[in-house]
C-alpha cells in the first residue's frame, strides 16, 4: 500500500486528492482558492466530512504547507514521509512528451520551454510542483501532461495549412488538450467491455465549460478538436471554438482592437455566453430554452450542431467506431442536451434510448440493445490518472 497525491495547480488555486494505491481508494480531497488574495479559502473533505477555513494564504508554498498540516491533523497521514508520490497536472508538454515523465531537472527545463505555448497554465504548474518538491523532497514526483495523449496524431491531423516555416520555427501545430480525460475514458471503456485498449475505436466527448472531442483509433488519439490552444474546436462556455480567421482581421480593421482585446473577446465573451447573452453555464441555457428564450435556443442549437458535425467527421475519418462516450460537467449531467445530440446520431448506427438517459453523473449505457454503435456516459476522473502515473513511477513500472 502507498499513499499517492494528485495535484492540479492553477495561478491562484490548488486542487488535490489523496489516494491509497493501488486500490485507488480516495482518502481525502480538497481545494485551495484565492491564493495570493485576501480571504483565501481552504477546504478539505475526509470521508463524508468537509472542513472549510477562510484565511490569508499568500502563495503556493503556504498553501502546500497548510494542506499537509491538514492531512496530518485529520488523520489521513501520520507524517510527511507517508506521502510517497505526487502526480502533477502539467498542461503543455509540447512535442517533447507522449507520456507522463518522472520529474527531473531535464524534464523541468523542457517544460519551461513550453511556457510560450501555455503562458497561463504552465507557470502555475511549475509553481505547484516546486512548492511540493520543497515540502516533500523524499517523495517521487511525476509530470502528467494534458497534451501527451494526442502526440500519436499523424502529421496530416496536426499540421496547419499555413507556411510550414511557422511549424519549424515556432512549433505552431495542433496539440489538443484534455488528453488525461480522453485517455481515462478510453481505458475505462476498455475495462467495461473487457477488451484490450488497442482494440478501442471510439469517439470521446469531454463536454464542460471547456469542451473537446477526440477520435481514438486502436486506443490512440487520431485527431482532437482543440488545436494550438484550447480555443479551437467546438463552441464552449465562453470560447468561440473554430471561426473564420478573417473575422479577427475584420474586427481589428473596423474597431482597432489590440491582440489582447481580440483574445479576450474570443476566450471570455464568446461561446454560449456570447450567443445567448444570458450565461456561459449550460444549466442556465437549458432553463432559457425551456422558457422559450430565442437566443438561448440558438446558443444550444449551435453547440449541438458543432458537436454532431465533429462526431460525424471523426466517424468518417476512422471509418466508423464502436462507441461514443460522453463525459465532463455537461456530458455527465445535461440530460436534455445529451438527448438532443444522441437523437441525431442514428445515421451513424447509434440508436438512442431516451429512458436510459434519464440520470445525472453516473456511468451508464444510453443506447438501445441492438444499436450498432454504443452510446456511453462515463464520469471522467483525471485525478486518478495522475495518481496512477505517479504510482507507476514510484514502483518503476511494476504497478498493477
Amino acid at each position: 500500500m502507498s499513499i499517492v497525491m494528485s495535484v492540479n495547480a492553477g495561478s491562484s488555486s490548488l486542487k488535490f486528492q489523496v489516494f491509497e494505491m493501488p486500490s485507488e481508494t480516495v482518502l481525502a480531497k480538497g481545494l485551495v482558492e484565492r491564493i495570493g488574495l485576501n480571504d483565501s479559502v481552504f477546504s478539505i473533505t475526509v470521508g463524508n466530512e468537509k472542513f472549510e477555513e477562510i484565511t490569508d494564504i499568500p502563495d503556493h508554498t503556504v498553501a502546500v504547507q497548510k494542506l499537509i498540516e491538514a492531512l496530518i491533523a485529520h488523520g489521513v497521514v501520520e507524517k510527511l514521509e507517508d506521502i510517497e508520490a505526487v502526480g502533477h497536472r502539467m498542461v503543455h508538454g509540447g512535442e517533447f512528451y507522449s507520456d507522463s515523465v518522472k520529474a527531473s531537472d531535464e524534464a523541468e527545463a523542457k517544460f519551461e520551454e513550453c511556457i510560450p505555448l501555455a503562458p497561463l497554465h504552465n507557470p502555475a504548474g511549475l509553481v505547484g510542483y516546486r512548492s511540493f518538491k520543497e515540502a516533500l523532497p523524499n517523495a517521487s514526483h511525476t509530470f502528467v501532461f494534458d497534451t501527451a495523449f494526442h502526440q500519436t496524431m499523424p502529421e496530416e491531423n496536426y499540421i496547419y495549412p499555413i507556411p510550414y516555416k511557422y511549424y519549424e520555427q515556432d512549433h505552431i501545430r495542433r496539440y489538443g488538450m484534455h488528453g488525461t480525460s480522453h485517455k481515462f475514458l478510453t481505458e475505462r471503456l476498455a475495462q467495461i467491455e473487457g477488451k484490450p485498449v488497442d482494440e478501442m475505436n471510439i469517439i470521446t466527448c469531454h463536454l464542460g465549460n471547456g469542451a473537446s472531442i477526440t477520435a481514438v483509433k486502436n486506443g490512440k488519439s487520431l485527431k482532437t478538436s482543440m488545436g494550438f490552444t484550447p480555443l479551437a474546436g467546438v463552441m464552449m462556455g465562453t470560447r468561440s471554438g473554430d471561426i473564420d480567421p478573417a473575422i479577427l482581421v475584420f474586427l481589428q480593421n473596423k474597431y482597432g482592437y489590440t491582440a489582447e482585446e481580440l483574445d479576450n473577446i474570443l476566450n471570455k465573451q464568446s461561446g454560449l455566453l456570447g450567443v445567448s447573452g444570458i450565461s456561459s453555464d449550460s444549466r442556465d441555457i437549458e432553463d432559457g430554452v425551456k422558457e422559450g428564450n430565442p437566443r438561448a435556443i440558438l446558443a444550444q442549437d449551435i453547440f449541438v450542431s458543432r458537436i454532431i458535425e465533429t462526431i460525424g467527421g471523426y466517424f468518417a475519418l476512422m471509418g466508423g467506431c464502436d462507441a461514443i462516450v460522453f463525459a465532463g460537467g455537461i456530458g455527465e449531467n445535461a440530460i436534455g442536451l445529451r438527448a438532443q445530440i444522441c437523437e441525431r446520431l442514428g445515421c451513424l448506427g447509434a440508436e438512442f434510448d431516451p429512458e436510459k438517459n434519464n440520470f445525472r453523473g453516473k456511468e451508464a449505457l444510453i443506447s438501445t440493445d441492438d444499436s450498432k454503435v454504443a452510446l456511453w456516459v462515463i464520469p471522467t476522473n483525471e485525478e486518478v490518472m495522475l495518481a496512477r502515473d505517479a504510482y507507476k513511477d514510484l514502483t518503476n513500472g511494476k504497478a498493477e
